[in-house]
């Protein structure tokens, strides 16, 4: 797969995300980046949401590393790529970049979940031809 990031968010920065030392807290990282998968998933076909008609997603886990401090004001833009599929999982890598300069990266492993039978399911035909054109696979 390839290190290229198609999808990118843009997220303002709130005054409520700082903590008292003036920067960004680092549970709100894991805010992002949740509102990134959530915005890629929904661009895949997958939702958030316990809705009995779509297939969902579990995270089955999270990271984020931490490369510099992030202060308000302003926005970031959060990149976001597949890294790889296999049956049921797949990977979500993100970039956190204030001004084009890396402030964090994070991981997600992501697995393929039916509501309505409460299980994994493998990842449809659809969806992962959904994947590989907005990854631009060849």
């Amino acid at each position: 797969m390839s290190l290229v990031y198609n999808t990118v968010i843009k997220i303002n920065i709130d005054w409520a995300d700082l903590d008292l030392f003036g920067h960004v807290n680092n549970v709100v990282f894991f805010k992002y980046i949740q509102t990134a998968r959530v915005n890629y998933c929904e661009l895949i076909g997958l939702t958030s949401l316990d809705n009995v008609d779509k297939l969902s997603f579990m995270v089955a886990s999270s990271q984020c590393r931490f490369k510099k401090p992030l202060y308000y004001p302003g926005h970031i833009h959060v990149k976001v790529r597949v890294d790889w599929i296999k049956n049921s999982s797949f990977q979500l890598d993100y970039l956190i970049l204030k001004n084009e300069e890396l402030i964090a990266e994070g991981t997600d492993i992501l697995v393929v979940f039916d509501h309505v039978n409460k299980t994994k399911i493998t990842m449809p035909d659809d969806m992962r031809a959904r994947v590989a054109e907005i990854e631009k696979w060849a």
